[in-house]
């Protein structure tokens, strides 16, 4: 039986490659009903939201996402654990030649529900990559 780190560590690298092929379904099953995502510059979003910001209709172009995460602490506490992580992510516009790149930490609080861990609540701490200029 897998411990209790070694499947919130599954859980990150199974919301990164749904990300990656654009499974927001797979995605939304990591979640708790109630999960709220704190992101900078924004009001909390529920998982309601986060739906709606993620599903394109049938066909539609889909950003291109590729994130990074680089868990540096994981601590379970009965039903309840927390991580965080140092997270890159790089999302390609349809369209664009160029990515937006960000970059920082996550606090993540999780929950295990019916023997699987759950993202219940998110602090996404990520703020945009500064790109040296470039010289003519």
């Amino acid at each position: 039986m897998k411990s209790d780190e070694d499947q919130i560590r599954e859980l990150v690298s199974t919301w990164h490659a749904a990300s990656r092929s654009d499974d927001i379904d797979a995605v939304l099953n990591l979640m708790t009903d109630d999960v709220v995502f704190l992101i900078p510059g924004r009001p909390p979003m529920s998982k309601e939201e986060f739906a709606a910001v993620s599903k394109v209709a049938p066909g539609a172009p889909r950003p291109r996402i590729v994130a990074k995460s680089d868990i540096q602490e994981i601590q379970v506490v009965d039903d309840w654990a927390f991580m965080w992580t140092r997270l890159s992510v790089s999302m390609t516009p349809p369209g664009a030649t160029e990515a937006l790149e960000r970059t920082g930490h996550t606090l993540t609080v999780l929950r295990k529900m019916r023997g699987k861990w759950l993202i219940a609540r998110d602090a996404n701490l990520l703020s945009p990559v500064q790109k040296p200029p470039t010289l003519n």
